[in-house]
């Protein structure tokens, strides 16, 4: 029996991590090869019975999992977006929320069969969507405007909101009559937003506080946030069933948007447990369906899942942003965004099991219909999501802006000059005296690590689409480089040259599938560039023309100029790199690193005219 448990524990975890592996190399939707394995592992081989591993403990290692999921969500939402997306929001998280809970409820019942009560219960379930499933999605797409941060925001917020409305009707069901069902709706509703959010902001205050105070060492202090997020989600479910996963966002999104302490560690943290806690549950959600209860055989189950895609989502969306400063591309991108996630598996799976001991007929084929729904969501939300954002024009395309990793003095110049020529800049740091006076010259610019898993999800890359890794540390610039290929073309993620090239031995190089392109030159290392400017040089711009070509920019500067960007006619910003030459033409803008005592010299050599003599 322990051999059986071992073995069991040993898959949940090798084939989560294999699946999401497999899914970073085939650019296939996470979740989708997750379900696929656990189905593998429970329902085909007999390999994993997750009942059997955990036992009772199982519902209550899922809540308090997919609780540390939502509060690693609620870190990626930044308060400052709601200037232009909170109207939008409110009502996509509560008119749409009213709108695809009741449709939804209609398509189970008159499509798919379940009775009433338990259409109602699971139209609730089927509100949610979440991190797990969005934000991947949002990495992929990049969408440009306003819109990545809609999805984003409702996708993490409606959560908790479904999961409290999904308790609500359990109660209702449970009670048997309406008034007093009516009754436990109303108190449940306020005692899960008065103590959710009073909770969740005590609990966001306590880490404050230990963190302002160094109360905790650095070397405890994810153990004290993962603690206090226990805490929080046990304590508020105590007071109101499910609750607790509106406490954990919200004390997410109040130490996200707080600015006393730094909580850098504590996010990097959340991220690496997250991966390991999605990839675990869905193996184990999906391992406990039986195979003749997957229902690949219920056409009806999958006329009930398109009636969910292509009725219910565009209709809560058009209905949710009547008057709303929305346009009709960016309306149909949201109707087209829509997959379910691990809150909805785990919260139908633990009330199915409540509802059969209590005597209710066929609530054992809840689980299987809202996997396929989330199998069906998943895959045509994933798989077409690209497309979708192309058709409708609401993804990037060919950006021509520049996120900076790294934000010394001299990088603050380059990034200053490239974005009064137009171009959109990012400047990412994690030294806050950088990142201040960054913003001080106007530049849109973040305080984080630079190789930080969210910060494709927190920072807006609308219009941005290349990466410059220009901190002091090159293997940090590499690692960056690698970071942001899924999110850049490969060919548009640079770094300088590493200073162990220039030191290395004859012959030896850097490979090219561990790195970015080498910037500017193959002397360009940090050390290089901060020398360079130290000593007076300053960042330049030129007008090519048929008169003053690059030869005599050159010789202006007895070729010691330093090329970096060309901006040619058609307004298309290209890097200059160590490894590719590029042809100088009239009328192209020339970016460059010049030193002007070159220029002065150059200027004192050149003979007066006869009237500057007279002078």
């Amino acid at each position: 029996m322990e051999k059986e448990i071992l073995v069991g524990l040993a898959s949940i975890v090798v084939l989560g991590i294999l699946a999401q592996w497999l899914a970073w190399r085939l650019h296939l939707p996470a979740i989708l090869l997750l379900l696929i394995c656990g189905f593998i592992a429970g329902p085909a081989t007999g390999i994993l019975n997750p009942d059997h591993v955990f036992g009772e403990l199982l519902f209550p290692l899922v809540s308090v999992s997919v609780a540390i999921i939502l509060f690693e969500g609620g870190l990626s939402l930044r308060a400052s977006e709601l200037k232009r997306v909170g109207h939008v929001v409110r009502n996509l998280t509560t008119i749409g929320i009213i709108i695809t809970w009741l449709l939804a409820a209609a398509g189970a019942h008159y499509i798919a069969g379940v009775e009433f009560g338990l259409a109602m219960l699971l139209g609730a379930v089927l509100v949610v969507s979440g991190p797990t499933v969005i934000i991947p999605l949002l990495r992929q797409v990049r969408p440009k405007g306003n819109v990545g941060s809609i999805v984003k925001w409702e996708g993490i917020v409606n959560d908790p909101i479904g999961a409290i409305l999904a308790v609500l009707v359990f109660e209702v069901l449970v009670s048997g009559s309406a008034g007093e069902g009516t009754t436990a709706v109303i108190f449940g509703a306020i005692k899960a937003a008065v103590f959710g959010g009073l909770f969740g902001v005590v609990g966001a205050a306590a880490i404050v506080i230990l963190l302002r105070k160094y109360l905790v060492p650095d070397f405890l202090q994810n153990p004290v946030s993962l603690m206090m997020v226990v805490i929080v989600y046990v304590a508020t479910n105590a007071i109101q069933t499910e609750s607790g996963l509106l406490a954990v966002t919200v004390m997410g999104v109040a130490l996200a948007n707080q600015r006393f302490v730094s909580i850098k560690h504590i996010y990097e943290f959340k991220e690496n447990l997250r991966v390991l806690l999605i990839s675990s549950l869905f193996i184990i959600l999906a391992a406990r369906l039986p195979m003749e209860d997957i229902g690949l055989a219920n056409p009806m189950a999958w006329v009930f899942v398109a009636f969910l895609i292509v009725i219910v989502r565009p209709a809560m969306v058009f209905l949710s942003t009547i008057g709303q400063k929305i346009n009709t591309r960016e309306k149909f991108f949201l109707s087209w965004m829509a997959p379910r996630g691990i809150v909805a598996a785990a919260v139908i799976s633990v009330f199915a099991i409540r509802l059969t001991d209590l005597g209710f007929p066929n609530a054992d084929s809840l689980v299987p219909l809202t996997f396929q729904v989330i199998i069906g969501t998943v895959a045509i939300y994933g798989l077409t999501a690209n497309l979708a954002a192309k058709v409708l024009k609401v993804s990037s395309k060919s950006p021509q802006g520049i996120l900076f990793g790294g934000a010394a003095p001299w990088v603050q110049e380059i990034a200053e000059m490239i974005h009064k020529e137009g171009y959109d800049v990012i400047v990412v740091d994690s030294n806050w005296n950088n990142v201040r006076n960054a913003r001080r010259r106007g530049l849109r610019s973040y305080y984080s690590d630079i190789l930080s898993e969210n910060l494709m999800s927190d920072i807006d890359l609308d219009g941005i689409g290349r990466l410059l890794a220009m901190t002091p540390n090159d293997e940090v610039n590499s690692l960056a480089a690698l970071h942001f290929e899924d999110a850049f073309d490969k060919q548009e993620v640079y770094q300088l040259t590493p200073q162990g090239k220039l030191d290395s031995e004859p012959g030896s190089d850097y490979p090219k599938h561990l790195r970015g392109r080498f910037l500017f030159g193959e002397d360009a290392t940090y050390q290089y560039m901060t020398s360079r400017f130290f000593t007076g040089a300053i960042v330049k711009k030129t007008q090519i023309t048929k008169e003053f070509d690059i030869d005599s920019f050159n010789a202006m500067y007895d070729y010691s100029a330093l090329p970096m960007f060309v901006i040619r006619e058609s307004g298309k910003l290209t890097v200059c790199t160590a490894e590719d030459e590029i042809e100088f033409k009239p009328g192209q803008i020339l970016i460059s690193v010049v030193d002007p005592r070159e220029k002065e010299k150059k200027t004192a050599k050149t003979p007066k005219t006869p009237k500057e003599n007279k002078k």
